[in-house]
């Protein structure tokens, strides 16, 4: 049983998250190359703007602010799991591979099969989840050994193996391509949040509606994993059936993700940790936050780096391993000291 105050304490740090999130959206809705006054920002949005500013809120702005919003949930919610499944802390889907697999399968997808306009947004998705997943097992396959479970330095060092690895198939198979498609993927890999149309809030929307609450529902299960084997078969939870469930969610969840916004690592990494430590260990409370977390702080990375530099700005993924990676850095230590 949850106690009640742990249960309020999430509740107002829900609220904040909620008052921060608006808060950026807000700054992040007047602040930008094509300027748009903040005093301008209410008439335009309930439709009292000149034609150039509803182009820019309308076309421009909101479309990025929440695919940026919800790209940076679902990395966070792949991350939480992922630490979850594996015991490990360090635990994210940018670091140990599963973004770059997922990565490989747009750029196979993108260079190589034949491109409907109107099908093209809806079907990233799926070719980065294709990547993401063969990835994943991969890792698995790597890491685990015989008797002793997932080892999980061995998981990471092993994941860093792979994304260097992959991101080098990426470059040869861009080496004779076309140069639009060359800077397309160059792109994808520095992170920049590429998928800016409204269309691609609707190609990323279902993964979300569909993998979040059955993360949330899962939560539970997620307590149980973390135990021993013994206990958690002990309560009778199915533990592979469970596993193989939550690992096809978060890599969905990251693959889905990336698929629109880029190569962006260390979201997953740090949302998971600032929810447990501010409403504890348990998923119920945590996951929640998490969720929140991640999208506020992908949000954060993008406005800060797309306006940094005029007109093209820094990419969000560079900007969110800039705040990251030293955090990474301190887990490694912490882990092995």
């Amino acid at each position: 049983m949850i106690q009640p105050h742990l249960i309020r304490r999430q509740r107002l740090i829900l609220l904040a998250l909620l008052a921060l999130i608006l808060v950026t959206l807000w700054i992040a809705a007047g602040w930008g190359y094509s300027s748009l006054s903040y005093n301008r920002l209410l008439p335009v949005l309930f439709g009292y703007g000149t034609k150039k500013e509803e182009f820019v809120l309308f076309s421009i702005r909101l479309p990025r602010i929440f695919i940026t919003l919800l790209a940076g949930m679902g990395l966070a919610l792949s991350g939480a799991i992922l630490q979850r499944l594996t015991k490990n802390d360090l635990a994210d889907p940018g670091i140990i591979g599963i973004n770059s697999g997922a990565g490989l399968g747009v750029a196979i997808f993108f260079l190589y099969m034949p491109i409907d306009p109107g099908s093209f947004v809806y079907a990233l998705p799926f070719a980065a989840f294709a990547g993401a997943f063969l990835t994943a097992v991969l890792l698995y396959a790597f890491s685990y050994r015989k008797g002793e479970g997932m080892q999980p330095i061995r998981l990471v060092l092993v994941g860093i193996g792979f994304s260097l690895a992959l991101s080098g198939v990426m470059i040869v198979l861009i080496s004779s391509s076309e140069r639009q498609k060359v800077d397309f993927i160059a792109k994808w890999l520095a992170g920049s949040i590429w998928g800016t149309d409204s269309v691609f809030i609707w190609a990323l929307l279902p993964w979300l509606l569909l993998l979040v609450p059955f993360t949330l529902l899962k939560a539970n299960s997620l307590n149980l994993l973390e135990l021993s084997d013994t206990v958690s078969i002990g309560v009778g939870l199915p533990i592979h059936r469970e596993r193989m469930l939550l690992l096809l969610a978060a890599v969905a969840l990251a693959a889905s993700s990336v698929s629109v916004t880029g190569g962006i690592s260390f979201i997953g990494l740090m949302a998971p940790h600032i929810a447990r430590a501010l409403v504890g260990p348990r998923n119920q409370l945590s996951l929640p936050v998490a969720l929140l977390t991640g999208g506020w702080l992908l949000l954060v990375a993008d406005t800060i780096g797309r306006n940094l530099a005029d007109p093209n700005g820094i990419p969000a993924g560079i900007v969110a391993a800039f705040i990251g990676a030293p955090y990474f850095l301190y887990l490694l230590i912490r882990q092995k000291a």
